[in-house]
């Protein structure tokens, strides 16, 4: 690849026009790169009478260099404060949309699948199914067999997506074409590798019913069943979360779609984020055992810590993630009690302070109802975002490599200091 250098940037004259070969250059990306910049609308391309390939305006292909060039030197506004540009998922005020369609909409009327199909491709594929080879399978349940019975869900989910990257030789073809065909087997790898509550794992049907059994042992109903698909759905993505983010570095820097979900992975086992709802899963069952939330705040705020499962930084009102479950959640008989306590810690909180209910409260309220451990939701959060990490791994592909890599501010010492003796 060629770097971009001070003299590449140099004015080409009014109507100059480039060929790929020359804006490629000009950019510092390969080739087939160019027309990712084209299909942003970030470039416009012309093809010239009797020619054979297109061309771009060599004004508007030096005003992109010198963009870039902004961004990778940190300039405020242009990437250096990690604002990126993206066209996966917009959140407005209490409402958010994956690729200009409303979220909540998709996950109501599509499956987990054809929602993750949409946020890849920008095209609805109606019956879409994931299934993975049955070798990739057994490799990624052998590693995962290995591990200690201590092993979190987000361990067992780390090993499996390590198994199964080591199992395909093709992992480093960063096509969209690979990338595509990886997220289509990496996460039903991921749910088929880990242990079944059940006495019998299950590998057929949706993604959502192969789920349940790995994280309870009860028969699953239909309408406990649409709770699962539609939470896989909302959770698919959320704009530049912090596992989102460690993503896009890994993918800046060419990471296989295997290592950028490693990445996320990593990031989302953090109690402020993935493992929030577990949090709030063993807040709930205190409140469920003692009949009433008061006890269970006042001994939350009394330690210090803030009442898990609600408020959210990008929503002022309640979280549309967790508006949809509750009122699907209103359908599943078992369920009635979680809800009202959810319901009395909501209103406990708010007699001092406001906060809504969001997305954590909600697959509390679900795992708790359906005899599940409280990691149950870290494992939910994860599998359904590894569709919005592949998203933005696409995405990133198709920018300058190593984009996401913004400068130190340093504040030590001033060199030179003198060593001890």
């Amino acid at each position: 690849m060629t770097p971009m250098r001070d003299h590449d940037t140099a004015p080409h004259g009014p109507g100059r026009r480039l060929s790929t070969k020359e804006t490629a250059e000009l950019l510092g990306v390969k080739p087939e790169t160019v027309y990712a910049y084209v299909s942003r609308g970030l470039l416009s391309s012309r093809r010239e009478p009797g020619g054979r390939a297109s061309t771009f305006e060599a004004g508007e292909v030096e005003a992109l260099a010198r963009r870039n060039r902004r961004e990778a030197a940190g300039t405020p506004g242009s990437g250096g404060d990690l604002s990126v540009r993206t066209r996966i998922t917009l959140i407005e005020r209490d409402r958010y949309f994956y690729r200009g369609a409303d979220a909540v909409e998709l996950a109501t009327r599509h499956t987990y699948e054809e929602v993750a199909e949409w946020l890849w491709t920008g095209r609805l594929t109606p019956g879409a199914a994931f299934s993975a080879p049955e070798t990739t399978v057994e490799v990624a349940r052998r590693a995962v067999d290995a591990l200690s019975e201590h092993a979190s869900p987000v361990d067992r989910l780390r090993v499996a997506a390590i198994a199964a990257a080591a199992e395909d030789p093709l992992r480093f073809d960063l096509s969209e074409e690979a990338v595509l065909n990886t997220a289509r087997t990496l996460i039903p790898t991921l749910v088929a590798a880990l242990p079944p509550a059940a006495y019998e794992r299950t590998d057929d049907g949706p993604l959502a019913h192969r789920l349940w059994y790995r994280l309870t042992g009860r028969p699953a109903d239909e309408a406990s069943l649409r709770v699962l698909d539609t939470a896989l759905a909302l959770l698919a993505d959320h704009d530049l979360a912090a596992s989102t983010l460690a993503v896009r570095v890994a993918a800046s820097a060419r990471a296989h779609a295997y290592a950028a979900v490693s990445a996320g992975l990593g990031v989302l086992e953090g109690p402020l984020h993935g493992a929030a709802s577990g949090v709030a899963h063993r807040m709930l069952l205190d409140v469920l055992d003692q009949g009433t939330a008061v006890p269970v705040i006042a001994a939350e705020l009394r330690a210090g810590r803030r009442v898990p499962g609600l408020g959210h930084r990008l929503y002022e009102g309640e979280d549309p993630r967790a508006r949809v479950l509750f009122g699907l959640l209103e359908q599943v008989p078992r369920a009635e009690s979680a809800l009202l306590a959810a319901r009395d810690i909501v209103a406990t909180t708010a007699r001092h302070t406001p906060l809504h209910a969001n997305v954590d409260l909600a697959l509390a309220v679900f795992t708790a109802s359906a005899g599940m451990p409280a990691a149950a939701g870290e494992t939910i959060f994860a599998v359904a975002r590894t569709a919005g990490w592949i998203a933005h791994a696409l995405e990133e592909y198709g920018e300058r490599p190593l984009r996401m890599r913004p400068s130190g501010h340093y504040v030590g010492p001033r060199p030179p200091q003198t060593l001890p003796e």
